[in-house]
């Protein structure tokens, strides 16, 4: 659940710095793509089954850019080397958004736990 909430934020604030907002059918048509990528990839890795840093960086790098291939295609661009380039800023800011949800959550986690009555 971590990896969508960071997979959607990373959209949103695509989205946001692009000045694209409003439009439901515009927030889809880039985060469906990608998440439907993720969970695809992560189920064939056992990235939920046997969670690691190795089976979450083989999903990303699998994922992220069939999905942002597939977003560019139903959106029509970028294309030629403005791909390429969407491609490694996406790349690295998908693996940081993911991280930063992971650690948070870990985090917080762990802050429960410790909060948590005994029983």
């Amino acid at each position: 659940m971590v990896d969508a909430f960071a997979l959607i934020a990373f959209v949103l604030v695509g989205l946001r710095s692009h000045h694209e907002s409003g439009a439901a059918a515009t927030f889809l048509r880039n985060a469906v793509p990608l998440l439907v990528a993720w969970f695809v990839a992560a189920a064939a890795v056992g990235t939920y089954r046997r969670p690691s840093t190795r089976t979450l960086l083989i999903t990303w790098v699998l994922a992220v850019p069939v999905g942002l291939i597939a977003r560019s295609l139903i959106v029509g661009s970028p294309t030629g080397s403005r791909l390429v380039t969407f491609l490694g800023v996406g790349l690295a800011f998908t693996l940081l958004f993911l991280v930063v949800g992971r650690v948070l959550a870990g985090v917080i986690g762990r802050r429960v736990l410790r909060v948590a009555p005994r029983t």
